[in-house]
């Protein structure tokens, strides 16, 4: 069969490894099949399958340092997921049988118990029997914490197969930024990476959720994936009828041919190995000090991040042999593997050496300051009407006065001028238009606060570039949110007292949990400002995939869907908003209005701030286009981040409500949830029409800067000796 396109040459500078215990991991996992059904009778594999599939190669090159037992072990785990997917295939996918899927789905999380000691059903098929031996040979050797860490991944690798059965009854297609977040979750890779620490160290439990080891964890995960989607497209998508493959993701997207998708897949995935590498060699080394790691947890770390790079290599070799995956003509991706066959020469590891660093350099080689002219604006996608709250004006005036008393305009960033530019009342009367006068007010009185420090990281501490004082004043600012009777910081800035006194009112009525999601929804805003901030010191414009997923948070997305969601427990269950379609359609509005933001300032930071952290930038720089090209691929984003949040609205909200069960409060608390958004949504489109802050004339006459004459000293921030820093990207 002839290819549809010619793999790529590959970035991997890493030469694959194989694990001694081969042969060991191969005899283990065939016996082990049968013993569990996945063979003959199965109607699904017979031994033949399996060999040609390999998976004991697979585990010996992913995980070339472990011992045998441990190899055996893992490779039975890669032989179960994968049984799993194709039985899932042939049972649910090709029939579709949606009802039966979900049924089948929702028994797999009782097979695995947090307490061993839990009894568990009996198996009823090979999945659920493989599941449940795997379970109880695993979880003794490992924590609490890594168990739930795992349990979870494996139950998103489990029933985010929904999402694709349902893709495929519609045929619909994905967009580019809701393929990339979904395909972590149903493409296994940290399910992956919760192996990798089985094989190599586990991560310390107080590092494992940090942004870093984050980072380290989806960055993998992306690379495995988009190579799996090159070598899989033959198979998946022309044999099985799959449309949840990145490169058929991309040649929809960009209405390109499917030669051009493949190379972007691949520009993509050498990104994101890029991105680990960053990650790895500046932000872990520095969470692992900030967070005082004792020297064995250092090297738990170190042996985890080395597991996940052996995985990459290992990975790549694998997909090279095995009979699974379209193949053909496929290279090496290490340069110190002597290459062969036709036409390959020593030439080829300075050809590849090269390029590397060319990609690599390009992230850093931004001219700030230069000038684009008035921003570019084409016509947006809304299909919600924008309505006002009839309290604008007193919510305009009472801003006025809480931003002098907590001294917001005397600090030299903002003035009166300003404050009437932004008109952030303005915004909060679309945002909520039937909000009570003083809601309205605590509303405005949050975006403030939250656009204020989005201005003073950059013009204070970038201007000095002083990232250390930056961190603490992060720190000081969590302080300030007691959520269950700590002592309060005396305030020493504007910021400290803002918040001190929003944080007050806000959480007056709520819950220890409610408070402490809404303090952890500001802490991630306030900590990616830091993130920002390390990005411009070092002029690096950021990795597509990370800055959208950072974009969210600097946005102060998660504050925003924290206030929405008030009033709404316990008629929504919590699990309900952690469920695929809310997330989804939450992360899709979040999506649009950042992006919205970016096409409407990118004069004001391109030319007046020397901002890098710009959607249209960080596609002119990926992808070497000019401004306009740019600008069409962000706004086309744009576009389908708001038809996914209509499909979801339309199409997987009526279906979740069912699953759930959800009473009628319970649906009319979520359809107010959804109309909030959507006020949102129309709420932020037309403030960025309205206001001053982003039009030329204005930025003329008020570039961006300190105020005259007024300068702000550098913070006096007295440190608390109880009070940790912590470290943020």
């Amino acid at each position: 069969m002839t290819q549809p396109f010619e793999l790529p040459h590959f970035y991997m500078p890493y030469p694959a490894r194989l694990n001694p215990h081969l042969d060991e991991a191969r005899a283990h996992s065939t016996r082990w099949a049968r013993e569990m059904g996945m063979l003959e009778g199965s109607g699904i594999w017979e031994q033949a399958d399996l060999e040609a599939h390999d998976y004991g190669l697979l585990c010996a090159y992913t995980h070339p340092d472990c011992d045998g037992p441990a190899l055996s072990l893992v490779t039975d785990w890669y032989v179960w997921v994968f049984f799993f997917d194709d039985h899932f295939l042939d049972m649910y996918k090709r029939t579709p049988d949606r009802a039966a899927g979900k049924a089948h789905l929702e028994r797999l999380p009782l097979f695995m118990p947090l307490d061993p000691s839990t009894p568990v059903p009996e198996a009823a098929n090979p999945v659920e029997a493989g599941l449940k031996d795997l379970w109880a040979r695993t979880v003794p050797s490992m924590s609490v914490d890594w168990r739930r860490r795992f349990s979870v991944a494996t139950e998103h690798l489990l029933n985010e197969s929904m999402w694709e059965l349902s893709n495929i009854d519609e045929g619909r297609i994905a967009n580019p930024v809701e393929y990339i977040e979904m395909r972590r979750k149903v493409g296994g890779a940290p399910w992956s990476a919760g192996l990798v620490e089985y094989a190599t160290a586990e991560v310390p439990a107080r590092v494992a959720g940090t942004r870093p080891l984050r980072v380290l964890m989806e960055t993998f995960s992306d690379a495995v994936h988009l190579r799996n989607d090159l070598f899989s497209y033959q198979r998946e998508v022309e044999d099985e009828g799959e449309n949840s493959n990145g490169v058929l993701v991309l040649e929809r997207f960009f209405d390109c041919t499917t030669q051009q998708a493949a190379d972007t897949v691949n520009d993509i995935l050498t990104s994101r190995l890029h991105q680990f590498e960053h990650t790895a060699l500046t932000e872990v080394p520095a969470v692992a000090l900030e967070a005082g790691l004792a020297p064995h947890e250092v090297a738990a770390v170190a042996a985890y991040t080395k597991g996940l790079q052996d995985w990459q290599s290992g990975g790549h070799e694998w997909h090279l042999r095995s009979s699974r995956y379209m193949n053909q003509g496929a290279r090496s991706g290490s340069p110190w593997q002597a290459p062969s066959g036709p036409g390959t020469s020593a030439a080829d590891v300075g050809a590849l050496l090269a390029g590397a660093a060319r990609d690599r350099l390009r992230a850093y080689s931004h001219v700030p300051y230069q000038k684009v002219g008035p921003s570019l604006l084409p016509e947006f996608h809304m299909p919600y009407r924008v309505e006002l709250s009839p309290h604008l004006d007193r919510a305009r005036r009472n801003l006025l006065a809480w931003t002098h008393q907590v001294g917001i305009l005397e600090e030299g960033v903002w003035d009166e001028e300003k404050l009437a530019a932004y008109d952030l009342a303005l915004c909060s009367a679309g945002l909520d238009p039937d909000a009570t006068p003083e809601a309205l007010d605590l509303s405005a009185q949050w975006l403030a606060f939250g656009t204020y420090g989005d201005d003073y990281y950059p013009l204070v501490f970038g201007h000095r570039r002083d990232l250390a004082a930056a961190r603490l004043t992060t720190a000081r600012l969590s302080a300030c949110m007691p959520v269950d009777g700590e002592p309060v910081l005396v305030p020493g800035n504007a910021m400290e007292r803002s918040l001190i006194d929003l944080w007050a009112r806000t959480t007056a009525r709520m819950a220890t949990g409610q408070r402490r999601t809404l303090k952890t929804a500001v802490d991630k805003m306030t900590e990616s400002w830091v993130w920002e901030l390390s990005n411009q010191l070092q002029n690096r414009v950021p990795d597509p995939v990370d800055y959208l997923e950072m974009r969210r948070s600097t946005f102060g997305s998660d504050l925003t869907l924290s206030l929405c969601r008030m009033g709404n427990d316990p008629a929504v269950p919590p699990e309900v908003y952690r469920s695929g379609p809310v997330r989804s359609m939450e992360n899709a509005a979040i999506d649009y209005a950042c992006l919205l933001n970016d096409i409407f300032s990118y004069q004001k930071e391109i030319e007046y701030e020397g901002e890098i952290h710009n959607a249209v930038l960080v596609v002119q720089n990926f992808f070497g286009v000019d401004y306009p090209a740019a600008l069409g691929v962000v706004h086309d984003l744009t576009t389908q981040r708001m038809q996914q949040f209509e499909h979801v609205i339309a199409h997987e909200l009526p279906v979740l409500y069912d699953d759930f069960q959800l009473s009628g409060e319970g649906r009319a608390a979520m359809d107010g949830y959804v109309l909030d958004l959507q006020n949102w949504l129309a709420g932020i489109l037309n403030w960025h029409r309205e206001v001053d802050r982003y039009k030329a004339e204005w930025l003329g006459r008020r570039a961006h800067g300190f105020l005259p004459d007024r300068a702000p000293a550098p913070p006096t921030l007295p440190a608390s000796p109880a009070l940790p820093v912590q470290l943020v990207g």
